[in-house]
């Protein structure tokens, strides 16, 4: 009798989590802090110099981040970022700020403040101002200028008297920003156009009042009132170099959001459909886990006031393809039980049993990956990273816990039962379970087909791929980005075609000869030029000011010091074999080491491919590239240990297992049973990534090549040179002869 309250209870759930994300959208939109690289911005990596020669230590650090607030507060930036990194090295992240060129200009300044005469002594500083005394004013001519407040009145009256007193142009008093000693020189500035001192004022009485004007000749109401905010916020105590910046012009990043969004859409819709269609019921309820799970993913990521950026946008759309592999592995466990002829609740418990420990297992290796992001990364690594630590973490949290819920209510309502074929099931396909025993193999489709016979020839091609991907990068090389060997990268968006020689021309116009041009866009409208210096702060205002006049969008320009390039190419390396040791260790535990070994193999032979590939093809590695590499190496052990499980399952079953013909029953009968899916899975993951790779952002092109190429390199190894590695090893193993202890000795024969 079918029990109608549950089946009503699962509408109301349904309708509770229809209204929690239908009232809840907007606040998620509205509060979603983006990242630079999705609304425009900036970040720059500064290494803190001190300029008395004394060693930077905390305190300074803190004090020059304090500084550096108070002049983003200037630039009325509202959620800015600024962190120290290491001993000596402060980054800041501006998202959204407008005048990129200028906030570049106001933080790195040192904004000292000397008052000098015409032979360039020093008469006062910034010491001498009273804090927070600067003020946009006029002078007597309704110009704008910068009143100044002095602190010792007396002082002040001295210097005005002993200028006073001699004849023009002895008696000037010249105010600077930022002089340099040994460099600057009023003499030399005098006789320019723009000379670099902010005003040079004739001394002609002594000054009774404490106050002073800077009345600049270019001054207007906006750069005057900016000066006097920039005097108040403080001189920084240190000085600052830039080693690190990218920056992202603000229509670059409203394009790279609506496109990476739709593509989202495109693969997630693709997702859900296909589970409606081969699971039915369960896959209706996989949807209604997955929405909740996008959802959750979201108020989280919120709640963490976490930044969203376009890396962190794929990994959670990746992250939907990878959350319905638990609901894959489910079903398709309860879909076993079913054929063995059990009733639907006993398939249901069973399934869920069973399946769960595949699931944790799969999931702590992928996380294991995605922490080492996380540590090894830069901004946008982390960003990816930290979606998909929270994606692997709340995606357990809907697949098993909610899908059970959800599911449950329907099998214990009984309105499944004898129903195969709302699981995707025909009826010739179950068994009676009369006929079954305990180690009975419930019938798949491939079970005639035989992983083992050509093993072979498998570990023959993977050797093969692998000599000539050798050959590949030992001649080829790989085309590293600025990231690993630094740089200047400018990324050109236009409205039309454009063409390489065109940039080229533009560039040349301004005296900048790039290393190489290349094109890219559905309507070759994006060129990428890179350059081989590390272009300075003024090269790049003069880039982005002059390719936005000729092109009608600012350009994106990123600058990595050799310094940053060294350091990033060894942290790649430290994450990929930190990865790897960490896979190891706990396959050991949970497994043992033949599985662990054969794991790691299958893991280098994915990674390997992708760099092959990459070589052959000539993309340009960066810094995506190796987190793309990660969440391959993740995805692969995923896939690996399903089958290992299932490997370690069927051992127990069978008892003994002594011979060759033995081990290799055991391991065809897994892959056959795990076979569907394991294409299912890579299935669903290859409907995100294709259409990342279709409607995405082209600055995530790269990246979607990478987990394209890797996932069918990952999939491939999963079931035809892992399984097979462990059956020759643990054969060897097997096979060694066994130590006699005396105990054996004494012990009579049966």
């Amino acid at each position: 009798m079918v029990k109608r309250g549950r089946i009503v209870a699962f509408f109301l759930v349904l309708v509770l989590i229809a209204s929690m994300i239908g009232s809840s959208t907007n606040w998620i939109t509205n509060n979603m802090k983006l990242g630079l690289d999705l609304q425009g911005g900036f970040e720059v990596l500064y290494e803190v110099k001190s300029v008395s020669g004394t060693d930077i230590d905390r305190e300074m650090l803190v004090s020059t981040v304090s500084a550096l607030n108070k002049r983003v507060n200037v630039l009325g930036v509202s959620e800015p970022r600024i962190d120290i990194e290491g001993e000596n090295r402060i980054r800041v992240q501006l998202a959204g700020v407008e005048d990129q060129t200028n906030a570049r200009e106001l933080l790195s300044t040192e904004a000292k403040l000397t008052f000098r005469d015409i032979n360039d002594n020093l008469l006062m500083d910034g010491t001498d101002l009273v804090e927070n005394g600067a003020t946009q004013s006029f002078d007597q001519s309704n110009r704008p200028s910068v009143a100044l407040k002095i602190k010792d009145a007396e002082k002040f009256r001295e210097i005005t008297r002993e200028l006073s007193s001699k004849l023009y142009p002895e008696n000037m008093m010249v105010i600077w920003l930022d002089f340099e000693e040994g460099v600057d020189s009023f003499a030399e500035e005098r006789q320019k156009d723009e000379p670099k001192y902010l005003s040079a004022a004739t001394v002609e009485q002594v000054f009774h009042q404490p106050e002073v004007q800077i009345q600049g000749p270019t001054f207007t109401v906006p750069s005057a009132k900016e000066l006097a905010d920039l005097l108040n916020a403080g001189a920084l105590p240190v000085e600052l170099e830039e080693i690190y910046s990218t920056s992202v012009g603000a229509q670059f990043g409203e394009t790279a959001l609506q496109k990476t969004v739709f593509a989202g859409a495109v693969g997630i819709a693709i997702i859900f459909l296909f589970m409606l269609i081969v699971y039915r019921v369960p896959g209706f309820v996989a949807v209604v886990t997955l929405s909740l799970y996008i959802f959750l993913v979201l108020v989280v990521f919120n709640a963490m006031n976490a930044v969203l950026t376009l890396p962190g946008i794929a990994a959670l759309i990746l992250g939907v393809g990878m959350a319905v592999d638990a609901n894959i592995l489910t079903y398709e466990r309860i879909k076993e039980e079913l054929k063995l002829g059990k009733s639907m609740m006993s398939a249901f418990r069973a399934g869920n049993r069973n399946s769960l420990s595949t699931i944790l297992d799969a999931n702590i290796t992928t996380l294991l990956a995605a922490a080492v992001m996380f540590v090894y990364g830069t901004s946008s690594v982390q960003g990816f990273a930290t979606m998909l630590i929270v994606s692997i973490l709340i995606s357990f949290l809907t697949a098993v816990l909610g899908t059970r819920l959800l599911l449950g209510l329907w099998v214990y309502s009984r309105a499944l039962n004898n129903k195969p074929h709302l699981f995707g099931l025909k009826k010739e396909e179950i068994m009676d379970i009369k006929d079954t025993k305990e180690d009975t193999v419930p019938p798949n489709r491939f079970e005639n087909v035989d992983f083992i016979k050509h093993r072979k020839k498998y570990f023959i091609f993977s050797t093969t791929m692998v000599v000539v991907g050798i050959i590949l990068l030992s001649t080829l090389k790989l085309n590293l980005g600025i990231d690993f060997v630094s740089g200047t990268r400018v990324e050109i968006m236009a409205d039309t075609t454009i063409s390489a020689e065109a940039v080229e021309q533009e560039l040349a116009e301004i005296n900048l000869e790039p290393r190489d041009v290349v094109l890219s866009g559905a309507n070759k409208e994006i060129a990428v030029a890179r350059f081989i210096d590390e272009l300075n702060q003024q090269d790049i205002a003069t880039i982005k000011e002059h390719l936005k006049a000729k092109f009608g969008s600012e350009p994106n320009v990123s600058s990595v010091s050799p310094i940053v390039g060294q350091e990033i190419s060894r942290n790649a390396f430290f994450a990929v074999l930190i990865a790897a040791v960490g896979i190891i260790i706990y396959v050991t535990i949970r497994f043992e080491w033949i599985f662990a070994a054969s794991a790691i193999i299958a893991l280098f032979h994915d990674a390997f491919f992708i760099v092959a590939f990459f070589s052959l093809v000539r993309l340009e590695v960066d810094l995506t590239f190796i987190a793309a590499v990660l969440t391959i190496v993740g995805y692969s052990i995923n896939d690996t240990i399903v089958t290992f499980d299932r490997i370690r399952e069927n051992l127990k079953k069978k008892k003994r297992v002594k011979t060759f013909d033995d081990l290799a029953e055991v391991v065809n009968v897994s892959l056959q049973q795990t076979f569907t899916r394991s294409i299912y899975t890579v299935a669903t993951i290859l409907f995100a990534v294709v259409a990342l790779l279709i409607f995405g952002s082209e600055s995530i092109t790269n990246f979607s090549v990478a987990l394209l190429v890797g996932l069918v390199a990952g999939t491939y190894s999963s079931l035809f040179l892992a399984s097979q590695l462990w059956l020759v090893w643990k054969h060897k193993q097997l096979m060694r002869p066994k130590k006699v202890t005396p105990e054996d000795e004494l012990e009579p024969e049966v």
